[in-house]
């Protein structure tokens, strides 16, 4: 046997073994998947408190104006998502160090949730001001290096959907906790005392967590960077046929997903008349997201991840247009439409990171895993922010104002933006899924199928 032969037979030989390496044949014990993703129920838990719960504190507490602290929020908004992209590229550059980037992520986060419900009386819109810019700091910093953590997790695709699906499932739960608990410790204490108990039990929770992660991270079995070349620009990177065709339909789908959120409370109060209700149909729709999880995860195995989100597409679409035709007073209806919308939810936040995972994983991307999935998060921030810098102002052109009195026109206006125009952008990306399943799964095949030829000459 000559050299060339021996170096081919090793080289086929590792192939082999990689094909086989135990790390990404196992089954992922449960155990584990909660010891990496119980960091997500923190994360989510401090959503609420900072956007919604902390301008009403000040505003009643300190009585701080609220269209004041509503343009703080505005630019502080634009700065967080902004500041994604330059996480994600030092989050990649410094990957050695990733612990102590997560440590200081919660330690900003941990920190300015507590001066939030804290402040200085003195200067009450400063301190809210940076108050909330640590919080947002702290929580892009940890959420894109633990998203990240679990794209780098060596395992197979279909133990990818379970990753993302128990991390989103955790951060569900975690979400319906903030909804529930401020307004039952106000009720109960008062809102000056109640954020104070809120802050006191939230550190613990989140210290918690992460010394979970810790420990999950110091027996995981992460696929690093390979090299140590510069890396591409944002441009080149993007400018890739899977990486363009997969963050455009992101795009699409979660603007499409974001009119609804920014308009459900003026839905539910002006066009349904049951404002008092909103809590309950939030909790029925993020509990269906949270109880699909598995449904999402088994279908995403058995037919692949694309035609799993294909699924789901079409399944938000004909159980939330019936949205449209409801009116005042139908309000069983609506929470038959939150729940059976709400199973879509499910897919909408497991498998689009899972597919990125597979697709860091297929393309050798481990350097660039960071920013890629810091760029997904941009364009979820910035689809927030266009939804809610477009629906209201356009809803206004054409005469609707929030609490008044509406009129037949109104309500259809209302009713077409609210879920008539969201279930196009749908079916849109829905075409669009579809007409690009061969280039989104291409790849993957091509590799699986040199694997097996590899592993086949060989036997």
């Amino acid at each position: 046997m000559n050299d060339a032969d021996a170096s081919l037979l090793q080289s086929a030989s590792a192939d082999r073994s990689s094909c086989r390496d135990p790390a990404t044949q196992t089954r992922i014990p449960a155990k584990a998947l909660l010891t990496y993703g119980a960091l997500a129920f923190p994360l989510s838990s401090a959503g609420l408190p900072i956007y919604l719960h902390a301008p009403d504190f000040y505003a009643v507490t300190l009585a701080q104006p609220l269209a004041s602290l509503g343009l703080v929020l505005l630019a502080l908004r634009l700065i967080d998502a902004v500041q994604d992209p330059l996480i994600g590229s030092l989050s990649d550059r410094f990957h050695a160090r990733r612990p102590a980037i997560l440590l200081a992520g919660t330690v900003m986060l941990g920190g300015g949730f507590w001066m939030l419900f804290h402040p200085i009386a003195s200067a009450p819109l400063t301190w809210f001001a940076v108050s909330v810019l640590i919080c947002t700091t702290g929580f892009s910093v940890v959420t894109i290096n633990l998203q990240t953590l679990g794209g780098l997790w060596k395992t197979s695709p279909a133990e990818r959907t379970r990753i993302t699906g128990g991390r989103e499932a955790l951060g569900l739960l975690g979400l319906l906790a903030a909804a529930i608990t401020p307004t039952l410790l106000t009720q109960w204490t008062g809102q000056t005392l109640a954020f104070h108990y809120l802050t006191l039990a939230y550190l613990p929770l989140l210290a918690g967590a992460f010394f979970l992660l810790m420990v999950w991270l110091k027996s995981a079995r992460l696929s690093l960077p390979s090299t140590t070349s510069p890396p591409e620009s944002w441009r080149t990177m993007l400018k890739d046929r899977w990486r363009a065709t997969f963050f455009s339909l992101v795009l699409l789908n979660t603007f499409a997903s974001a009119i609804p959120a920014v308009l459900v409370l003026f839905f539910v109060r002006d066009r349904l008349g049951a404002e008092a209700l909103t809590g309950l149909f939030l909790l029925i729709y993020f509990l269906a997201g949270t109880a699909s999880m598995p449904l999402w995860i088994r279908l995403a195995a058995g037919f692949g991840k694309v035609r799993a989100w294909q699924l789901s597409l079409g399944l938000a679409v004909v159980t939330f247009i019936w949205a449209a035709l409801l009116g005042r007073g139908d309000l069983a209806a609506y929470a038959v439409v939150c729940g059976l919308s709400g199973l879509a939810l499910g897919a909408d936040l497991a498998l689009p990171p899972a597919l990125l995972a597979d697709h860091i994983e297929a393309d050798k991307r481990q350097g660039e895993a960071s920013r890629l999935f810091s760029f997904m998060a941009f364009l979820s921030k910035s689809s927030l922010a266009a939804a809610t810098g477009m629906a209201l102002p356009i809803l206004g052109l054409l005469g609707y104002a929030p609490g008044n009195e509406m009129t037949p026109q109104l309500d259809r206006v209302l009713s077409l933006a609210y879920a008539a125009l969201p279930c196009t952008l749908k079916v849109a990306a829905l075409i669009g899924l579809l007409m690009a399943e061969n280039t989104l799964t291409s790849r993957f095949r091509t590799d699986q199928s040199s694997a097996n030829d590899q592993t086949g000459s060989l036997r």
